[in-house]
């Protein structure tokens, strides 16, 4: 079976800036030497799903420049590619409108590609999936289009697209972020919300995406408009991602799955790697989570005195890094991070590049690629003084944009 996959990477992603200030959302670091679109690439390819286009619009160029690092498979065989596409107007003269727009406008390559299914897949969450599995429970069902959900409790499903099923999993109403959201069969305090994936049998997106392009009213979204405009038509299911399972992962990772959309979702994504039995767990080498390569080092502690000892504690610590006489604590670090005598890094993610100075205190905080801390500086215990400097959200997490590229500094 030929699966087509169709990744959305268009988004601006305004509740992460200012992470998203020079990139696109897919395209931010997560996990020390990750980017967020790497989870649903890898979980294609993982999965067996070779033939891959990745829709880009917003701040694309840090996105692309990824996948030609990190996502070519060479030209041996055709039908084995990751391949960017910009948004081409091909159809009318404007940019993606919508999700559903957005693939209409590049209907021309599914038409090429003949698949047998069409999988179209957001580019900005955080888990593991067995997307082979889904498209099991699609061909069984017999259905038309199928939506992964994902259980949750009510009140958080005014935050998504929810489903209303049978006791079949057909689905019967689909309602973005509704303020009353409806319970699932058996499961008063649950409902299923939509994790923004789908499969497709291609006839059908091709009727249903001319359909919704030649409605004027239409917001020309998968969840707003052509979800709900077939479920009266065509066969809709909903798979239940609690049932999908990876290959080498324990009980205590299954189902997990993170909408890092703000600032306090990333941050809590990344600190939950840091346990010794992590939900998400990046060591499983059956499903390996892929990235661009950099030919870069190994990280490296050094200084061994009272009070200039450089150590990293509960902490995820990349490639490049140098911990010279200073302390990370429960702190995941980029590529290439310095981290400076006498100095104390908490509860932090510090991106690629940055350099804590010595005898500066970093907590709670974001800090993005190429940042100095200079010495002495202290970022995330005086709020005030730090929101005349830079960004602090309403749980005090304290965010430094990205700062211009600079060569190393050395001990």
């Amino acid at each position: 079976m030929r699966i087509l996959a169709v990744v959305m990477a268009g988004g601006q992603g305004r509740r992460l800036y200012p992470l998203t200030l020079e990139r696109a959302k897919p395209a931010v670091p997560f996990g020390g030497k990750y980017r967020l679109i790497d989870f649903v690439l890898s979980n294609l390819v993982n999965s067996g799903i070779y033939s891959v286009y990745v829709l880009v619009q917003w701040r694309s160029q840090s996105l692309i420049e990824h996948l030609k690092d990190g996502w070519q498979f060479g030209s041996m065989l055709p039908d084995h590619f990751v391949t960017p596409v910009p948004a081409q107007m091909r159809v009318g003269e404007t940019w993606y409108q919508g999700t559903a727009d957005a693939v209409f406008q590049n209907l021309n390559l599914v038409d090429d590609s003949r698949p047998d299914l069409v999988a179209v897949f957001g580019a900005d969450h955080i888990y593991r999936m067995d997307i082979r599995q889904m498209a099991e429970f699609h061909l069984e069902r017999k259905a038309a289009v199928t939506v992964a959900a994902l259980p949750v409790l009510l009140q958080d499903g005014r935050d998504f697209g929810v489903i209303e099923v049978d006791s079949g999993l057909r689905v019967l109403r689909f309602e973005e972020k509704p303020a009353q959201p409806r319970p699932m069969p058996g499961a008063p305090q649950m409902c299923l919300a939509s994790m923004g994936n789908y499969l497709f049998d291609p006839r059908i997106l091709r009727k249903a995406l001319i359909e919704d392009a030649s409605e004027p009213s239409s917001m020309h979204d998968f969840g707003h408009n052509l979800i709900p405009r077939l479920i009266g038509e065509v066969p809709v299911y909903a798979y239940n991602f609690t049932t999908n399972r990876i290959r080498g992962d324990s009980e205590v990772n299954l189902s997990y799955w993170r909408d890092v959309g703000t600032l306090d979702a990333y941050y809590d994504a990344n600190m939950d790697l840091r346990d010794a039995r992590p939900r998400l767990n990046l060591y499983n080498q059956l499903w390996p989570l892929r990235t661009a390569y950099y030919n870069q080092p190994p990280a490296k502690f050094v200084f061994d005195e009272d009070g200039r000892r450089g150590q990293a504690l509960h902490s995820m610590v990349s490639e490049g890094c140098i911990v010279s006489g200073g302390t990370v604590r429960n702190s995941v670090l980029g590529r290439s991070v310095f981290i400076h005598s006498n100095s104390l890094v908490e509860d932090s993610i510090v991106m690629d590049y940055a350099d804590i100075g010595r005898h500066a205190r970093v907590k709670r905080a974001i800090i993005d690629k190429y940042v100095q801390i200079a010495e002495g500086d202290e970022v995330g215990y005086d709020l005030e003084r730090d929101r005349r400097r830079f960004i602090v959200t309403e749980s005090g997490l304290v965010v430094i944009p990205k700062a211009p590229r600079r060569e190393p500094s050395l001990e």
